[in-house]
């Protein structure tokens, strides 16, 4: 990679970490999946001028379900239960670990030993981070993470199993995201009515100021349209094992953020845990065979 592309890369991933904090900031006072029907209402507005990805309806309506309306459902939930943002970017990347298990099983892909010994070091990792998460992290709020990330996980193998390439020319995942995006806001309305009920998203309307704006600005802008136009432009002039695991840069940026704005320290157990999910993610990621190159770029694309 070039020291421009690294520079690039480095941006995307730190805009992604960022993303955590935007999101738990604008949030306060607005019902979480009121709050993610209203990013990808943005979101699918693009639709007008990005082209249909070369993908089945069935695969749209899928990676829609699953990467967008599961994975931030679950992740805006846990936030607003009390989630720090750093913990939650961590426990979501335990995406790449399930994602790796559940192709094994579905799409028949079998792991290599450097996936094997990624998965396992991930499973400690995360055991680690659960069981020493400390008092401020609800366990119902670390469970919702995981759930967020599992959902992710099958998101991925959805897109792998039809053939979508995430790297193809500029736009590839880029316009699978708008387009699946289409599947998010009327769901996420009806669970928001009956989750919360009539009242509180009138009140979360009402309360809708001038933060929660900017941080869908953020969160549909800058983070899903341009950081996947970026990304995905990284990926066409660069080898995949080169640049995805510049996204491993989000959690630290997450955490780092958090605990220098917020006063958020991770507990001992949690940075150790950190580590070690980090370092199974990363050997998951790159120890892969070459014919896998183009699953290799999804396994971590971010829709953050």
């Amino acid at each position: 990679m070039s020291r421009r592309d690294m520079i690039l890369a480095a941006g995307v991933a730190s805009a992604w970490g960022f993303n955590f904090l935007v999101i738990d900031w604008g949030m306060p006072g607005i019902p979480p999946l009121l709050f993610v029907a209203i990013r990808f209402v943005v979101v699918a507005a693009f639709a007008v001028i990005v082209p249909r990805p070369t993908a089945s309806w069935s695969t749209i309506v899928g990676v829609g379900v699953f990467m967008s309306l599961g994975q931030f459902g679950l992740l805006y939930t846990s936030l607003a239960l009390g989630l720090q943002p750093g913990l939650a970017a961590l426990l979501l990347q335990a995406q790449a670990v399930f994602t790796v298990v559940i192709a094994a099983g579905v799409l028949r892909e079998r792991p290599t030993l450097g996936q094997g010994i990624g998965v396992t070091v991930g499973v400690i990792g995360l055991a680690a981070v659960a069981v020493g998460r400390g008092g401020d992290a609800p366990a119902i709020a670390v469970v919702l993470a995981l759930a967020a990330a599992l959902s992710w996980a099958v998101g991925n193998v959805i897109s792998r199993r039809a053939g979508v390439v995430a790297g193809r020319g500029r736009l590839g995942a880029l316009s699978l995201t708008v387009w699946s995006a289409l599947v998010v806001p009327v769901p996420a309305l009806v669970l928001a009515f009956a989750v919360e009920g009539p009242s509180a998203i009138a009140a979360g309307l009402a309360s809708f100021g001038w933060s929660a704006a900017l941080s869908t600005l953020y969160t549909a802008g800058l983070c899903t349209l341009v950081g996947y136009a970026i990304f995905n432009g990284l990926l066409a002039r660069n080898p995949s094992a080169a640049v995805v695991p510049w996204v491993l840069l989000a959690p630290v940026v997450a955490t780092a953020s958090a605990a220098l704005l917020l006063g958020q320290i991770p507990a001992p157990a949690e940075v150790v845990g950190g580590v070690l999910l980090v370092a199974g993610v990363l050997v998951t990621t790159v120890d892969v065979r070459p014919r896998r190159a183009a699953s290799r770029r999804e396994a971590l694309v971010d829709k953050v």
